[in-house]
């Protein structure tokens, strides 16, 4: 008989055990249940609600359940249905009536609910440790590359000339603000719901306060309504992962768009690439593309969690179930982007000599001319007007930018000096970008070592 079955007169049929049952996904939260009720119960005999040798003996025997199934001695059964009544069930096996004890002033729901933030918790924690880890090889990259030269886009067009470690670091940045929003998550995952009962608290003297700080957690849950009910935090959190999924899909765009005949800015290794079943020459960046596949399935679990929560009446529903499915397999898509992406850019070939070839287009220069007139005391609409019909100019007459002579020059651009025909060294251009966040070759530096510190404090 289930450990609800009191009430009911007949068995569950089997189709709706295996309908109704959890423990296929939830067992992984064994560690965080054992937790939760070896602090709970030490409250409940601190508190005379149960004898202290009971609670002494529950908590004795939850260790032991707790090796066993960490050595995979533990047998699953739907009829359980969840890791908690598992747990519990292993216990009453054991200690029989007092085994029993341990789900004094407690629900299910206000159980699940520590689980799930606790669980959550050690991941949120684990996720910044990888994204800082992440971050040390982009870092590492960058330093190796900061005088490579490479041509920057805006919609997918040559834009301006930058440097590699630049374009690096940018996604530096992005992984931060991940590690941010995972930080500030963390902070409304680190509320203790236990003692809110199933919906209304407990008649039972419990002391929430003493469970809070056994378990680590910043305060106790206000409202036992909005304790059970909430899942927030759980869409917080994968609204987290989806936007560094999203940033890791975008890097992989990079990568793929780099890696192509037609860029042939870097090589992959091919531990991270595979062939064609067709044709023997093709080496495609399948990582890559999996993780644009991949983040569309990561904002998948965010979509599930939304509309998941979004008609719930107060307060739980058995709906809430099928949170941990979404939100797991989240966490489990972004945990392995986290592994394979560092090595992947460690062993990543950069090919400068390409990179400094296509950054020698001289039209990527064109702005520097523009703001060169702006110098000399030229307004920039002005500016920016001379030096495009002078790019048309050129184009009409099929030669580069560096090709005209001073008087072509001057023909649409008539303050040009000789001065002007010098703007068209990719180097020189990126060394005149002196200012902070520039890609100049000195604040592209001072980049670099500032997170080289962050990250050694990291």
């Amino acid at each position: 008989m289930a450990l609800w079955g009191g009430r009911f007169g007949e068995e569950t049929q089997n189709d709706v055990k295996i309908y109704s049952e959890s423990i296929s996904f939830d067992q992984r939260l064994f560690k965080h249940d054992i937790a939760g009720s070896k602090a709970h119960v030490a409250m409940l005999a601190k508190q005379g609600i149960i004898p202290q040798a009971s609670a002494d003996a529950i908590r004795s025997e939850l260790d032991k359940v707790c090796e066993r199934i960490e050595k995979g001695d533990f047998s699953y059964d739907i009829a359980k249905e969840d890791i908690h009544m598992h747990v519990e069930s292993a216990l009453i096996d054991v200690l029989g009536a007092e085994g029993a004890r341990v789900h004094s002033g407690r629900s299910r729901n206000d159980q699940v609910a520590l689980d799930f933030r606790l669980y959550l918790r050690d991941a949120a924690d684990r996720l910044i440790g990888k994204i800082r880890n992440f971050q040390k090889e982009l870092v590492a990259k960058a330093d190796a590359e900061k005088e490579t030269i490479l041509p920057g886009f805006t919609h997918l067009q040559h834009a301006q000339v930058v440097l590699l470690a630049h374009h690096l670091l940018a996604y530096v940045e992005m992984f931060d603000r991940d590690a941010e929003r995972l930080a500030d998550c963390r902070k409304r995952i680190n509320v203790m719901p236990l003692g809110s009962g199933a919906l209304a608290g407990s008649t039972l003297p419990l002391d929430r306060e003493f469970v809070c700080k056994e378990l680590g957690f910043d305060r106790i849950t206000r409202n036992s309504m909005d304790a059970v009910a909430d899942r927030d935090f759980a869409i917080e959190f994968t609204a987290a992962l989806a936007t560094m999924a999203m940033h890791f899909s975008r890097l992989s765009e990079d990568l793929i768009l780099w890696s192509s005949q037609e860029f042939d800015f870097i090589e992959l290794s091919d531990a991270f690439c595979t062939g064609s079943s067709l044709m023997p020459q093709k080496k495609n960046p399948d990582v890559c593309e999996l993780t644009r596949g991949k983040t569309a399935r990561v904002y998948g679990s965010l979509a599930a969690m939304l509309t998941l929560c979004k008609g719930l009446p107060m307060t739980y529903n058995r709906d809430m179930q099928e949170d941990k499915v979404a939100v797991f397999d989240a966490l489990d898509t972004a945990e392995l982007m986290l592994a394979v992406y560092p090595p992947m850019i460690r062993d990543m070939r950069v090919k400068r000599e390409n990179m400094a070839a296509a950054a020698a287009d001289p039209a990527l220069m064109a702005t520097d001319l523009a703001e060169k007139l702006v110098e000399l005391g030229v307004p920039f609409r002005d500016a920016h007007h001379r030096v495009g019909a002078f790019v048309k100019y050129c184009k009409d007459r099929n030669m580069a930018l560096d090709q005209a002579t001073l008087a072509e020059m001057q023909e649409t651009i008539p303050e040009a000096t000789a001065e002007f025909l010098t703007l068209f060294d990719p180097r020189e251009s990126v060394a005149k970008r002196r200012i902070p966040g520039a890609t100049g070759f000195e604040p592209v530096a001072n980049q670099v070592e500032f997170w080289k510190k962050q990250l050694l404090m990291a």
